[in-house]
């Protein structure tokens, strides 16, 4: 599996885009978010999902990991596939998705093309808990905190504690007190469990 390509750009339509990396060029299906902020750039590092069908090998590109993600969750949802994903990429941002799968905003997702009232309530039964989990315990609420939260996360997991019951800690910990580094937050973390 690739999980990134980084080389100049050599075409880029709305999309699609042509990466030169080291003298292969990758073509590399893309959003409308992504087309725009690859527009006027010479070069692009973007983050990967292959699809391989029985016709074809596909490869989708994103400029921002947590566009990637939604991708991933929509297309995980029975009856979209990957250029369904695209379109609603391409119709809405990644948080603009996550906002209306969270609040139950079927209308929201029914206004990207070929999205019916079935599909749109599909994707919000079948990926409200992974949105709203990721929402409680991800950017939403603790954006400045979040990388270090994530460090102290895998590193408790790693250690054999259970990811849902570390993530509780972690909010508790960080809602209490801002911790300064991984390792503080480990250590208040580890009181606790």
């Amino acid at each position: 599996m690739f999980e990134y390509i980084k080389g100049d750009i050599n075409e880029l339509t709305p999309t699609a885009v042509i990466v030169d990396n080291h003298g292969m060029g990758y073509y590399i299906n893309i959003t409308l978010n992504t087309y725009s902020q690859l527009s006027g750039h010479k070069s692009a590092q973007l983050y990967l999902h292959q699809v391989i069908r029985d016709d074809a090998h596909l490869l989708f590109g994103f400029n921002e990991l947590k566009e990637r993600d939604v991708f991933r969750l929509l297309i995980s949802v029975s009856g979209v596939g990957a250029n369904t994903a695209r379109v609603m990429l391409s119709s809405l941002t990644a948080e603009e998705i996550k906002k209306a799968i969270f609040s139950n905003n079927s209308k929201t997702l029914q206004d990207v093309k070929g999205i019916g009232a079935k599909t749109a309530q599909r994707i919000i039964i079948e990926l409200k808990d992974k949105i709203g989990k990721e929402d409680e315990l991800g950017e939403f609420i603790l954006p400045q905190n979040n990388t270090i939260r994530e460090e102290a996360l895998s590193a408790l997991v790693m250690l054999g504690f259970a990811k849902n019951t570390v993530a509780k800690v972690l909010d508790k910990v960080i809602k209490a007190s801002v911790p300064a580094s991984v390792e503080e937050l480990i250590k208040v973390a580890l009181k606790q469990l």
